[in-house]
């Protein structure tokens, strides 16, 4: 059973991971990989309505995804994207990456191989990982502008979809932990926390939402 305040914490961890910026015009999409599949539709939605002229998914497998992804994540990803109406042409996979950082890292090298200028970024993930992924861009990728996007959707509509809401609980606390700890292992740049969502992670911490925590030194 979760908890009144559980829930009310994990809203507020919920709301700031979230950038909530504005879609507009950018030189590429870049889909990070996942279990969700989600995340391909919207990017090719914000593809149809001409945000970006090229897409790159990517990503390989994880323990979450390789039965249900046995191909890799970015190559399902493109799967849908053609199947959902996007040329070939206009979809690049990029299908090493194990983690965001390499999303990132991989995602670039590809493009740059490929002589293709890039001023701007649509960056497509999951809803409570916008704001990771948006901060490891950043530290990566410093020299191009960064857009944020994800489904929209409410913590209430994402924990249905799922059918798992400690999991849900657990990834949102995993994800917070990163903001904090990532920073200083060069992984991705500091952003100011307010103290509500620090207050907000800590409780969740205490009450057993853990089994998405990383490592740390």
């Amino acid at each position: 059973m979760i908890s009144e305040q559980a829930w009310s914490d994990a809203q507020r961890l919920w709301d700031f991971q979230q950038m909530h910026h504005e879609p507009r015009p950018c030189s590429v999409g870049v889909g990070l990989g996942s279990h969700d599949l989600g995340v391909a539709d919207v990017t090719v939605d914000l593809y149809q309505r001409g945000m970006m002229p090229l897409i790159v998914f990517t990503g390989a497998t994880s323990r979450t995804t390789r039965e249900r992804m046995p191909r890799g994540e970015a190559e399902h990803y493109r799967e849908r994207a053609l199947e959902l109406g996007v040329p070939a042409s206009d979809v690049l996979v990029e299908p090493n990456a194990r983690n965001t950082g390499e999303n990132i890292r991989f995602a670039r090298a590809l493009l740059e191989e490929r002589g293709i200028d890039v001023s701007s970024v649509l960056l497509v993930s999951k809803p409570y990982e916008e704001r990771r992924a948006y901060a490891t861009a950043r530290k990566l990728w410093p020299e191009v502008e960064i857009v944020s996007a994800s489904v929209a959707m409410t913590l209430a509509e994402y924990v249905d979809s799922i059918q798992d809401a400690r999991l849900v609980l657990d990834m949102l606390v995993g994800a917070q932990q990163r903001l904090l700890v990532y920073p200083e292992q060069g992984f991705m740049i500091r952003q100011e926390i307010p103290e509500p969502v620090t207050a907000a992670y800590d409780r969740l911490r205490v009450a057993g939402f853990t089994s998405r925590l990383a490592a740390t030194p």
